[in-house]
């Protein structure tokens, strides 16, 4: 055996000192600091899914729509006379944590760079985030900045950001988590792989100028945070916008070109990334003259250039002798074209400065070289303690009207205007819907069809039944869709874990996996791309378990969908579905109890495509004047929600326990109870005999709980409050939290 670097050495590397040793006897000699350096990034988690793609295999990734799925920049599907849709979700926790704003807003660049690569326009953002309780002051400052570097980069470039899901927990405190999902689109002649091809070929590298920015950024991505996050902070990239709409426009004119081969985003690992990978999926090698970088700071050695993870780069494989061509076009657009290097037959990344060898890794070894892991997992046995036990056993802390309004008040339920009126959301005149739907809504100029878009975050339940927790987030997707009457196209995940080689965090990993490809399968819905995120743990405690789904479906825009507010009194106000209502894991139970416990919430994947199929047909229908899927807060949260939009009260009672599965006398699990499978709609009196034919002839159950109007929300004979009491609520808890001081 060779003799290993130092235990720091290989831990800023994120190597282990089995990997080196594996790394040296692949080799057959001991890899140079430059080269050792490379393969740290590229076995890094970030880089590598070492300890996850064993599990993403279970994923069902082929559909009748499916044009690209995972391995490529992002997935694209297809709809229809040769338009494409590209889309992907990614995570940029750990910068986002240190350093809030130029984590979030490169997070947002890196996944805009991940669809134009594609040959396609971004059209639309999303953001998921996920923060500590928001009345702690270091919790409002790093949302206020999250959301600031968020708004700032899409903002900039000229894409609107349409939608997302804001959630707070004491449990990301330490790892606050911010996703980011870019939707483009491009036709099947535009469409670019990142792939090289043509021994000769001139390897280019656009845009910026190479500094030292983010610099280990993958392997950072890797490893936990503690009390030396901080000393990190020169591993977080710095944006710059306004170069990358230069960047994006250039690119995009530029596919489609013959003298195109491949386009590929220069993002974590840098150089070293995007030239191995776009070389192995072509089977040939890259050689690279460090020395033709172009860089903004004097004095950086090979190992700082392959490393580099500035921003606004990408790397472009063009025919030879045609560079002329390409290169003016980034002249036009002010921007910097190097040629740093060529393709070779040698499947090697090959690195040289002025001429000399200085690093030379075959791909079989970089790629391709770590060893999958398998990492010990099991159930905790707290968690078969929490499952066992009832929180409809416990004595209610407060009465129902109050309940109801502090639930209203909790920053998971209440409006979260604060947050996206800082984001452009019109910005192109195609959104429909913007932020604050149950799913945004583009339209396409000069077709009759349009995309609707979700994000949806697993539910709280996962801490005790990952499987199920990931599994409705993709439901209540389906149900987000469904309500803006669009079909489910696929969709793209990314996976937010503790450290998998905790048991507890390990078990969690499979089971989500599970219960995401279940959940995929039994809805017909393909898994195109994602991302995993591990080691989210901060002084050696786990986030939850954070599964993050973003769907995207197809639709006739033939009239606005019929959106969430009560539009006319006097409509019928009914509840669609036949799912029962749960407090395990529900943000009823988040406020009263400590922890998650309680039997696994309802869920019927089976039923829920039946119900999102005729939901779908209804909202075509036009007979519906308000549709609204129940989750977080349950049916006193969605009907809040219809009357405080609408500007109209209402007058409802419960289900009966034979409708809905409640148990009789716990109106706390009727009206705050959570789960899938649940859709709150109004009908007017004459569209309610259609309304109801259409659910018998479907065999869904249907139930009339009341009727639009007046100025005060009811639940005949249990609790009232008033609209404007309502409204207040909704609207100015988030507000009062953020200012104040």
């Amino acid at each position: 055996m060779t003799r290993a670097p130092s235990p720091a050495v290989l831990r800023e590397l994120a190597l282990t000192e089995e990997e080196y040793q594996r790394s040296a006897q692949l080799l057959g000699r001991i890899p140079n600091p430059l080269e050792l350096g490379m393969l740290g990034a590229m076995w890094s988690e970030h880089c590598s899914y070492k300890t996850s793609k064993r599990l993403l295999r279970e994923l069902p990734t082929r559909g009748d729509r499916v044009v690209l799925g995972p391995g490529e920049n992002a997935g694209v599907v297809d709809l229809g006379d040769s338009l494409l849709c590209c889309f992907k979700i990614e995570s940029h926790n750990h910068p986002s944590a240190i350093e809030p704003v130029q984590g979030a807003a490169t997070g947002v660049g890196g996944i805009l760079r991940d669809v134009f690569a594609m040959g396609a326009r971004p059209v639309a953002l999303l953001d998921a985030i996920r923060f500590g309780d928001p009345r702690d002051r270091l919790q409002r400052h790093r949302l206020a900045r999250v959301v600031e570097g968020i708004g700032f980069y899409g903002n900039c470039i000229g894409v609107p950001t349409v939608g997302g899901e804001t959630y707070f927990s004491q449990e990301y405190a330490g790892n606050c988590l911010v996703n980011a999902m870019c939707v483009g689109v491009t036709t099947r002649a535009r469409l670019v792989r990142a792939v090289a091809a043509g021994v000769g070929n001139p390897v280019l590298l656009v845009g910026a100028d190479t500094g030292r920015d983010g610099i280990h950024g993958a392997t950072f991505a890797s490893v936990q945070l503690d009390d030396l996050a901080e000393e990190r902070r020169p591993a977080v990239q710095v944006g710059n916008p306004f170069l990358e709409k230069c960047l994006m426009e250039a690119c995009l004119e530029l596919c489609g070109h013959e003298a195109l081969v491949g386009l590929q985003d220069c993002g974590a690992a840098g150089l070293t990334s995007s030239c191995s990978e776009m070389a192995k999926r072509g089977g040939v090698g890259i050689e690279i003259d460090v020395a033709e970088v172009g860089r903004r700071e004097s004095g950086m050695t090979p190992y700082e250039v392959m490393l580099s993870e500035s921003q606004e780069r990408m790397v472009l494989v063009v025919e030879r002798g045609r560079e002329a061509e390409i290169q003016r076009v980034f002249e036009r657009w002010d921007l910097r074209s190097d040629v740093i290097g060529r393709v070779i037959a040698e499947p090697e990344l090959r690195v040289l400065d002025r001429g000399q060898e200085v690093g030379v890794l075959p791909l079989s070894v970089l790629v391709d070289g770590f060893s999958e892991r398998r990492p010990p997992a099991a159930m905790p046995e707290s968690v078969l303690t929490a499952r066992s036990e009832d929180p409809c056993a416990l004595t209610p802390p407060w009465g129902l009207e109050e309940a109801w309004l502090r639930l209203l008040a909790s920053p998971n339920c209440a409006d979260t205007t604060w947050v996206h009126r800082q984001y452009d959301h019109q910005v192109g005149d195609d959104t429909v819907w913007g932020p604050g739907s149950d799913a945004a809504v583009l339209r396409f100029k000069g077709r009759p069809d349009g995309i609707a878009i979700t994000v949806d975050g697993a539910h709280r339940c996962s801490l005790l039944y990952p499987a199920r927790g990931a599994a409705m987030a993709v439901a209540e997707g389906l149900r987000n869709l469904a309500v803006a009457g669009a079909e489910p196209l696929a969709l793209t995940n990314c996976l937010n874990f503790g450290d998998p080689d905790q048991p507890a965090v390990m078990w969690q990993l499979e089971e989500a996996v599970q219960g995401l490809a279940e959940a995929a399968t039994e809805l017909g819905i393909p898994v195109v791309s994602g991302n995993v995120s591990l080691y989210n743990d901060y002084q050696g405690e786990s986030i939850p378990p954070t599964p993050v789904v973003g769907l995207v479906g197809q639709l006739a825009i033939s009239g606005l969908p019929p959106g969430p507010a009560f539009r006319a009194s006097e409509d019928r106000i009914v509840l669609l579905g036949e799912g029962a209502p749960s407090l395990t894991g529900s943000e009823y139970q988040r406020l009263t109890q400590s922890g998650v416990s309680g039997p696994a919430p309802d869920l019927d994947l089976a039923r829920e495509r039946a119900q999102a199929a005729l939901v779908r047909e209804l909202v075509h229908s036009g007979i519906l004047h308000s549709a609204h899927d129940l989750s977080v807060g349950g049916l006193a949260l969605a009907l809040t929600k219809g009357c405080v939009l609408g500007g109209l009260g209402a007058l409802v009672r419960l289900p009966s326990p034979e409708s809905s599965s409640n148990r009789p006398g716990d109106p706390y699990q009727a009206l705050f109870g959570e789960g899938s499978g649940r859709y709150l709609l109004t009908v007017s009196p004459d569209g309610m005999s259609t309304l109801e034919a259409a659910c018998r002839r479907s065999k869904v159950p249907l139930t009339d709980l009341g009727l639009v109007g007046g100025e005060v929300i009811s639940f005949s004979g249990l609790a009232r409050i008033s609209l404007n009491q309502a409204r207040d609520v909704l609207e100015q808890s988030l507000p009062e939290l953020m200012e104040s001081r």
